[in-house]
C-alpha cells in the first residue's frame, strides 16, 4: 500500500492548483484513518498544512493557508484532495501527503506520499 500525488506544478500568485492522494495498492482489508497534507520548502522543516479525520469531525488548516486551501476526501476512492486558491509565493514547496493506516485489528501504519512540487511565481 502506498500514497500516490498528482496535481503539482508551476502557478503564477494568485492562481489555483489541487493536489490529489490515491492510497494505491492491496486495500481491501486496509481503513484510511486520518489523511493530511504536509509541505516543506527549500531550507525550512517539514510543517502541516491541513488535516481531515475519517469521518465526521472537523478539518484543522494551518493559519497561513486557512481561507485559501480546502482539503476534502473521497472515502470510496481512498483519495484525498487539497484545493489550493489564491496561492503566493510562499506557498512554493513540496507537499506531501499523509495517512493513518489501519492495516490490521489495533495495528496502525503511518505512511508518506514521494511529494509534489508546487511552484508559485511572482
Amino acid at each position: 500500500v502506498q500514497l500516490v500525488e498528482s496535481g503539482g506544478g508551476l502557478v503564477q500568485t494568485g492562481g489555483s492548483l489541487r493536489l490529489s492522494c490515491a492510497v494505491s495498492g492491496s486495500t481491501i482489508s486496509i481503513n484510511v484513518i486520518a489523511m493530511g497534507w504536509y509541505r516543506q520548502a527549500p531550507g525550512k522543516q517539514r510543517e502541516l498544512v491541513a488535516l481531515i479525520p475519517s469521518g465526521g469531525g472537523s478539518e484543522n488548516y494551518a493559519d497561513s493557508v486557512k481561507g485559501r486551501f480546502t482539503i476534502s476526501r473521497d472515502n470510496a476512492k481512498n483519495t484525498m484532495y487539497l484545493q489550493m486558491n489564491n496561492l503566493k509565493p510562499e506557498d512554493t514547496a513540496v507537499y506531501y501527503c499523509n495517512a493513518d493506516l489501519l492495516v490490521a485489528a489495533g495495528v496502525t501504519v503511518n505512511t508518506w506520499g514521494q511529494g509534489t512540487l508546487v511552484t508559485v511565481t511572482s
